[in-house]
């Protein structure tokens, strides 16, 4: 059947897609459309037709699948965030897991593999502890929220649903300051960002105003306003190029700390403008302690971090291993790493700066460390591919693979099992993102004898 832009036609929702999109076929030819699920009958208007799929909008649902939900935000399908908030929290985690064991079996080519249960959440709402706000000027009034999904397009949103609600209050103090909105047509305006950061299981929050200029003044009567609602650090960051990019390194404190601190159980971290942390604080104590289980930590283990970032899953292990040794390219990473290290009185945790395909054969063939057990948690592109052939020639008894993309997790996999060198033991989806498709899974694999 050849379809037509505009084209209108009736259609029932068999899956969903990746990113969560419901899926239609007609004759076996794919249809994606946002915002249906499986179950529901729909009627739907083409919106973009290629030879292998087409694209299409809802006009509207004729039955409804027993798996969906209002929406508690009001721009739910609007913002390009929450991508999920119609489906159930339960059948979520259900699409997670089957989207983690697709990827292992149809990219991995693995039979067989038992994928566990999804670990959700206790709060699948109010969890992010960073929020970016663009800034622009609409009738002459300053909005804010997140960007429609594939757009520069803000869809105004202050009250983020899965956000803490002091957010809403720290915009409504800047607001009254007047400061000219950015515009990103024009290039011209001072105020392009507001970002907040907290500390959930300390309190403090930091406030970052990126300008479009080299300084700014706020007023004192501002600073006290915020002071009183609990913000403990606040941040002016000059960024005066045309770009994408939010943050630069051009940034001064102008109130308080020049950092805050977050916890993850009984470790404190420092967190600076420019600092990586997870934003879902505690998920990621439940990804950590998942991780330190699987892999099975004692006192006369030492472990590779090729990894590292600022040291959060190092100084994890480090308190159950007899020595770790971390990895992370960012200069500035690995000096928290250091600080973060001295902070929790943790000696036996050692940091390198380099790429890990580097470090890694450094630390083994030049200094004759012997890992027991390496962790890597590399970015959404996955492993190299040299340092996966550099642990096959180490053979650690165990790797433990923390994947932010289960298609990157699952081709690596293929590559470090494909000599018979490693097996899967366990694979266990982790949902840091609720409402969302994205998925973190934590994979063991152990050494064949």
């Amino acid at each position: 059947m050849l379809l037509k832009k505009n084209q209108e036609l009736t259609v029932d929702i068999t899956s969903l897609g990746i990113n969560g999109e419901g899926i239609a076929k007609i004759d076996g030819y794919p249809i994606f459309i946002k915002g249906v699920l499986p179950g529901e009958k729909v009627n739907i208007a083409i919106t973009k037709v290629t030879k292998n799929f087409s694209y299409a909008r809802v006009l509207n649902i004729l039955s409804f699948s027993s798996d969906r939900e209002d929406p508690l935000c009001p721009v739910a399908g609007k913002c390009g965030g929450c991508t999920l908030q119609h489906l159930k929290y339960d059948a979520q985690l259900i699409f997670k897991r089957d989207k983690v064991k697709n990827n292992i079996e149809r990219i991995g080519g693995f039979k067989n593999i038992e994928i566990e249960p999804t670990i959700g959440a206790a709060s699948p709402f109010k969890y992010r502890n960073k929020a970016q706000y663009p800034v622009s000027e609409k009738n002459g009034e300053m909005i804010t929220g997140f960007y429609a999904e594939n757009s520069h397009r803000i869809v105004p949103c202050e009250n983020c649903v899965i956000g803490p609600e002091i957010n809403s209050k720290i915009i409504n103090i800047l607001k009254k300051e007047n400061i000219p909105p950015y515009s990103e047509e024009k290039h011209s305006g001072l105020l392009r960002h507001i970002v907040i950061r907290h500390g959930f299981k300390t309190d403090d929050i930091m406030v970052i105003l990126v300008i479009n200029a080299n300084s700014l003044m706020l007023s004192e009567e501002c600073i006290t306003e915020l002071k009183k609602i609990g913000v403990t650090s606040i941040f002016v960051c000059s960024n005066t190029k045309r770009t994408n990019v939010i943050l630069s390194n051009d940034i001064k404190c102008i109130y308080g700390e020049d950092h805050i601190t977050e916890k993850i159980e009984d470790l404190s971290f420092k967190i600076s403008p420019l600092s990586f942390f997870q934003v879902n604080t505690s998920q990621t104590e439940v990804l950590y302690s998942t991780a330190l289980g699987l892999a099975d930590v004692t006192p006369n283990k030492t472990v590779i971090d090729a990894y590292c970032g600022t040291g959060t899953i190092s100084l994890f292990i480090a308190r159950k291993a007899k020595k770790v040794y971390g990895v992370e390219i960012v200069e500035e990473a690995i000096d928290c790493a250091k600080e973060n290290a001295k902070i929790n009185n943790i000696n036996n945790a050692e940091f390198f700066v380099g790429k890990s395909e580097e470090i890694v054969p450094f630390l083994c063939n030049e200094k004759g460390i012997s890992p027991d057990i390496v962790f890597v948690d590399p970015p959404r592109k996955g492993c190299d591919a040299s340092l996966l052939e550099m642990l096959k020639k180490v053979l650690p008894d165990k790797i433990v693979y923390i994947s932010c993309d289960s298609a990157t997790l699952a081709r690596d996999l293929k590559i470090l099992c494909q000599d018979n060198d490693y097996k899967i033991e366990k694979v266990q989806p982790v949902d840091m993102f609720p409402h969302t498709a994205h998925i973190e899974t934590v994979c063991l694999l152990s050494r064949k004898s």
